[in-house]
């Protein structure tokens, strides 16, 4: 295959000041993996490899360590600190590239990872005929307005509707001297508002599904990559004491004896939780529920496993099925399984059918067999969702 043709010398702008909130967690979105690679990696290589003379990316204040680690390795670029608003950050860093000789450049927002290379060349090209340009799509759903008390209060019409993307695409002097004429009192949405309120003309191109913003905590996680099914197991102990209560399964179990923890120590819900977090990669019950932390303390433990069924929806999983095996003498596990079964069931948002819970003893061997405690062992079979 023949290499693409070089385009026109242009630079570019990688917005990533913003704090990133909506993804959660306390790292900015920007610099949180995605394909296994930080987000703003993907689209400072993608540029680069389109055939940007020099990138300039705007980042927090105090992004400097987070940046140069993502960014180790790659060459032509450039920081600088970002502003208040998303208008300020642009400024910053087009006045960073006024003192080169640049005529073209693209604005890019580092959400936006997966920047195709006809993208960037349909908009370097028709920049020899046009001001500026931004690459759109069309709108396929029905568009409602709202009103007051969500009524809807009349509707849009989609035909004259698009949906806006990035990079935009400008001759540089030109929206340089737009930005530095923007005196909005609220924050420009993009680029091309603030072109456009310069006296600037903005031409749409198409643009492409894949440049779909990474905005939510489901968004970094790469479906389309992820394996189709993955597979956690969990072990647990604990000892039978007298003057406990035994709750096994989410049950509570007459007995003379029952299980010793810092939570409820319901043996089966923590194995079952353990294999639900060993599925989708998030560690231990301990990780996520110390025996340290005081607020543990008598818990009921399917708060535990209905937290791990939670982080396996966020990774774009759901529960396919769990296998359970209680290790024990004593109680006889039979009277209550369908009552556990019905419970863990519940706990984990699954179907009875998906919920298998076996019984068996040790021969009268070991701390199970001697009757000092209560062991099990669980499977658990999470799906992709997409």
């Amino acid at each position: 295959m023949a290499p693409p043709s070089p385009l026109s010398p242009f630079a570019a702008i990688v917005v990533a000041a913003g704090k990133g909130l909506r993804v959660g967690g306390e790292i900015p979105k920007q610099f949180r993996l995605w394909r296994a690679k930080p987000l703003i990696r993907h689209s400072v290589e993608a540029l680069l490899d389109h055939g940007a003379m020099e990138v300039v990316i705007a980042i927090p204040e105090g992004g400097e360590p987070l940046a140069a680690d993502a960014l180790s390795g790659l060459g032509r670029y450039r920081l600088v600190t970002g502003g208040e608003t998303r208008q300020q950050s642009v400024r910053n860093a087009l006045e960073a590239l006024a003192d080169g000789s640049y005529t073209r450049v693209l604005i890019h927002d580092a959400a936006r990872p997966d920047l195709p290379r006809h993208v960037t060349q349909r908009l370097v090209e028709m920049l020899d005929v046009h001001q500026g340009l931004i690459p759109v799509l069309p709108v396929v759903d029905s568009i409602a307005v709202a009103g007051e008390a969500d009524r809807m209060a009349g509707k849009a019409d989609r035909e004259v509707l698009r949906r806006v993307q990035t990079p935009q695409a400008f001759r540089f002097d030109e929206i340089l001297a737009a930005h530095r004429a923007w005196s909005g009192s609220a924050d420009a949405g993009d680029d091309a508002q603030v072109f456009m309120a310069w006296g600037g003309d903005v031409r749409f191109v198409e643009g492409d599904e894949r440049l779909k913003k990474i905005t939510f905590a489901e968004d970094l996680m790469d479906h389309t990559h992820a394996p189709a099914f993955r597979i956690g197991q969990g072990y647990d102990v604990h000892r039978l004491e007298p003057g406990e209560e035994l709750w096994l399964g989410g049950v509570l179990i007459p007995h003379d004896k029952g299980l010793a923890g810092h939570s409820d120590a319901d043996v089966a819900l923590h194995a079952i939780t353990d294999a639900v977090l060993g599925a989708v990669g998030e560690g231990d019950i301990g990780t996520h529920f110390p025996p340290s932390d005081p607020q543990w303390r008598g818990a009921r433990s399917g708060q535990f496993l209905e937290h791990a069924v939670s982080l396996a929806r966020a990774a774009g999983y759901v529960i396919a099925n769990v296998d359970l095996t209680l290790i024990c003498e004593a109680p006889k596990i039979g009277p209550h399984r369908a009552a556990m079964r019905a419970e863990v069931a519940r706990l984990m948002g699954v179907g009875e059918d998906a919920v298998s819970i076996k019984a068996t003893t040790t021969e009268k061997l070991g701390f199970t067999g001697r009757g000092e405690g209560i062991a099990a062992q669980a499977i658990v079979l999470v799906t992709r969702t997409a």
